[in-house]
């Protein structure tokens, strides 16, 4: 199987320039929180994985999306295409069915594919990589800033893992907010799969 040294040097085909540094940020913040969350081994490796490829398609304009969406078999490109981007989420997603067979299981798919938007019923490390690619210490937009800084002051206020796990879902429902919140101020369509990522959590916030 492709080392993490190979594929970080294999994704340069892909992408470049702040969207390559970008990238090698992102996966430094999956593996310190990989190390937050107890995800050790083969399941660390895979988000490691993950945040490397999950830009690999960032690179390329809605009308290049839209193709991908057909040359890969994609469905939704007449929605999504409304929301241009959230697309390369789900490109680079079956792109890496093709390029990256050998990595490409389901869980390391689907944690590439719901980075960007959340669904409902997330993983821990779809949770965990769409968390690090808006935090990454890279990222100086007012709103990832202060998400970061909200959540590593919370979590090193969390006594057990239990804590920290309902910190991660207070954060992501923040993370939520704030997207919904910029997405309405400019007029623009919020993807339904956010809003059911956001009602998720908090219906299981109040049931505990």
């Amino acid at each position: 199987m492709i080392g993490l040294l190979q594929l970080r040097e294999r994704i340069k085909d892909y992408i470049g320039g702040k969207r390559l540094s970008h990238t090698y940020a992102v996966e430094e913040e999956a593996a310190v929180l990989a190390e937050l969350f107890g995800i050790t081994g083969a399941d660390r490796l895979r988000l490691q994985y993950a945040a490397l490829l999950h830009d690999i398609t960032k690179e390329k304009k809605g009308s290049e999306q839209a193709e991908l969406y057909a040359k890969l078999g994609i469905e939704g490109a007449e929605i999504d295409i409304l929301s241009p981007k959230i697309m390369h989420a789900k490109t680079a997603a079956a792109l890496v069915k093709l390029d990256f067979p050998e990595l490409a299981d389901d869980m390391l798919c689907s944690q590439i594919c719901w980075h960007t938007t959340g669904r409902a019923g997330m993983t821990l490390g779809e949770k965990l990589l769409y968390l690090a690619d808006y935090i990454e210490q890279t990222r100086t937009f007012d709103d990832c800033v202060k998400l970061r800084r909200h959540f590593y002051t919370k979590i090193k206020k969390a006594k057990n893992m239990q804590d920290r796990l309902s910190v991660l879902d207070e954060i992501l429902i923040e993370s939520f907010d704030m997207t919904i919140c910029a997405l309405l101020e400019d007029g623009e369509p919020v993807c339904t799969d956010t809003i059911e990522a956001r009602n998720a959590l908090i219906y299981s916030k109040m049931q505990h």
